[in-house]
């Protein structure tokens, strides 16, 4: 089975450590990944979305993650 699975970052500059120590712990389930932000007057908000295409231990990747953020997974 494989998901996609939605993760929205509040505070882009507080979270990434901990969001990047998350993904490389799962790094080989991970077949995708997209970092989304918004360019507010061209600069970066501290905002964002990743959205991350996995491809096993969905539930306990989704689990941890939803520990620190809002996330939305669509399995298929």
């Amino acid at each position: 089975m494989t998901a996609i699975i939605g993760i929205s970052v509040d505070n882009r500059t507080n979270d990434s450590i901990k969001l990047q120590e998350i993904l490389t712990k799962y790094g080989c389930l991970i077949k995708t990944r997209i970092g989304l932000h918004d360019m507010g007057d061209y600069k970066c908000l501290n905002y964002g979305i990743v959205l991350i295409e996995v491809v096993d231990k969905i539930n306990e990747i989704y689990d941890e993650l939803s520990k620190f953020w809002k996330v939305q997974i669509m399995k298929f």
